[in-house]
């Protein structure tokens, strides 16, 4: 008998967690998402589903804008991460452990108190800027903040430890023993790359892509801090929905939104990489 509840003894209180602090909280959502009223009249539950149709409406630039954010941030870290984590597992010998604390290290500071870091950096007159202005190297009218490529830049920056870990496990299970064979058999060493250690490390980047390309989208610290106006992101029109407009319902809505298409975008990502495909490769 107690062998067949262990196991669930043992989900129990992760169980509970996720109960507690995922489902009820979604399932609230969705009955705020489907109200009518005001702060000072109260909201009542009307099952007004044009809430959604509104919101996606008003707000379909600000969807597809950070959907393209997310995006070329991801491909961004990608592009870094994958040499770094490459260079530690193959070639950092000894002093792996102290790279990965070096990656790790931005973490012990507040994501916050890093971006505000970075707009001090990029500002007009930072210490970046006024000295190549001053060069002459740059137009005094060149600015960097409050740009596409600063936000970007910004979310890169915060999220690319979350890149470079799981590309590292990945290919820190790659047996070199097996790369000697492939060019032992006179294959060179773009051929062993591409066709023994980027399969078998695809699963990390997977799982990059999930741990970068979700919380990327959802951002809106970037945008607030390095971003304009014309930067607006869709985190940034919940945050203002709930917490200026005191608009629940469409804030509600616009997270149920977000969140079904981030879903729908990582079951697209997943079918079109072959899940089976990373999987088979994990499990090697």
């Amino acid at each position: 008998m107690r062998q067949k509840i262990a196991p669930y003894l043992l989900i129990l209180p992760g169980g509970l967690w996720l109960l507690c602090f995922l489902v009820v909280p979604l399932v609230f959502m969705a009955s705020v998402s489907t109200q009518e009223g005001d702060v000072v009249n109260g909201f009542v539950q009307t099952f007004h589903l044009a809430n959604f149709g509104d919101a996606l409406g008003e707000y379909k630039t600000q969807f597809l804008r950070s959907a393209g954010y997310g995006l070329a941030g991801t491909v961004l870290t990608i592009l870094l991460a994958y040499p770094v984590a490459y260079w530690i597992a193959f070639k950092a010998g000894a002093r792996k452990s102290t790279y990965l604390l070096l990656v790790l290290l931005p973490f012990f500071v507040s994501f916050v108190l890093r971006t505000v870091s970075w707009k001090f950096l990029l500002a007009d007159d930072g210490i970046l800027l006024q000295p190549l202005k001053d060069a002459g190297l740059l137009p005094a009218d060149f600015h960097v903040l409050q740009t596409t490529v600063a936000v970007i830049g910004g979310l890169t920056y915060n999220y690319l430890p979350f890149m470079v870990l799981p590309i590292y496990v990945a290919l820190e299970r790659v047996d070199p023993r097996v790369v000697e064979a492939a060019q032992d058999l006179y294959a060179t060493r773009r051929d062993s790359f591409l066709r023994i250690v980027l399969p078998l490390s695809l699963p990390g980047v997977f799982a990059g892509v999930l741990m970068t390309f979700v919380p990327m989208t959802a951002d809106y610290v970037n945008a607030s801090i390095l971003g304009g106006p014309a930067n607006t992101m869709i985190g940034n029109i919940i945050q203002t929905e709930y917490l200026v407009n005191n608009d629940y319902p469409a804030g509600a809505a616009l997270s149920f939104i977000l969140m079904a298409a981030m879903l729908i975008g990582i079951f697209a990502y997943a079918k079109a990489l072959g899940t089976e495909n990373v999987l088979e490769a994990a499990a090697r």
